[in-house]
């Protein structure tokens, strides 16, 4: 079992942090941003050529920051760019680098990014895709042919506490959950009433482990573009209204107060730096100040 899933299951504070892969081959900056925090945290997301952007595979990179940058990695794997027989291929060569935290994501539109006209796959969804992997954990292709030696992933998914449909939401997780989902993580989050209104909805439904988003803002004028272009992300007004004329030590001190709220009602967080080990910090900084690294999630 990952040591991930391991700690997860155990009831400790998990933190992950995400990252993008180089543009290029060279993964030298890459792993000295990971170094920086790689030992305060309990694993690190890779991206799967975030918002169709061509960038260095996700699982050669997540290998090299486990072997090099001695921290544990979770890869992202998308169903836009391969088919059935692709995305075997490809959890089976993460598994035979010793790679074992998946993330299923569908991924996002060709037409977004650098190659506008490319074609998206999609052969499956990210349910199809979580059940390709729960197949192989059991030994078996998508086929029902018998594999040499099964797989042990532990199978992330994503959610979105802030949809506007949270029956919705929490249905599609449910489904997520039984094609074999062994932990959530979820958009970022900037209201505590976000949390609750989820965690209702979540009642009795999904006992999974879920880590909650937490990305800084920077500026009111990012507020306003994250809200505007970035599918998913929903900034409450007031939020962006408290950044207006601030910079990012307001956006700090709205994780600082977001996290002393929640903090103690949930398994974990995952950070999103937007690639800034400096920005990784700060909210690490945070989570220490407030002891929630230390702690064990109530009710654990």
């Amino acid at each position: 079992m990952a040591r991930l899933m391991h700690r997860l299951r155990q009831g400790a504070f998990c933190v992950t942090v995400e990252i993008d892969p180089p543009r290029g081959a060279n993964v030298t900056k890459t792993l000295e941003r990971v170094r920086s925090f790689a030992d305060r945290v309990d694993a690190v997301n890779v991206a799967d050529c975030p918002m169709a952007n061509v960038r260095m595979s996700p699982i050669t990179l997540a290998h090299l920051l486990q072997r090099d940058g001695q921290v544990e990695a979770i890869f992202h794997l998308t169903t836009r760019d391969r088919n059935v027989i692709g995305l075997q291929a490809e959890l089976l060569g993460a598994a035979g680098l010793g790679v074992r935290n998946i993330l299923a994501l569908r991924g996002d539109n060709p037409e977004q990014g650098d190659h506008p006209g490319a074609r998206g796959v999609f052969e499956v969804d990210t349910v199809g895709l979580i059940r390709l992997a729960a197949a192989l954990n059991r030994g078996k292709t998508a086929s029902g042919g018998d594999l040499d030696q099964a797989t042990d992933f532990a199978i992330g998914c994503a959610c979105n506490p802030a949809a506007p449909d949270l029956e919705a939401e929490v249905s599609r997780l449910e489904q997520k959950v039984e094609a074999g989902a062994h932990f959530a993580q979820t958009q970022p989050i900037y209201d505590p009433r976000q949390l609750e209104r989820f965690q209702a909805k979540l009642a009795g439904r999904v006992k999974i482990p879920i880590l909650y988003g937490i990305l800084p803002l920077k500026s009111y004028e990012f507020a306003v573009r994250m809200n505007r272009d970035v599918p998913g992300i929903h900034i409450p007004h007031w939020a962006v209204d408290r950044m207006r004329g601030r910079g990012e030590e307001e956006g700090l001190r709205l994780v600082a107060e977001l996290l002393a709220e929640i903090g103690p009602h949930v398994h974990g967080v995952h950070i999103f730096p937007m690639n800034s080990a400096r920005r990784a910090l700060a909210v690490l900084d945070i989570l220490d100040e407030l002891g929630l690294r230390q702690a064990r999630r109530i009710g654990a």
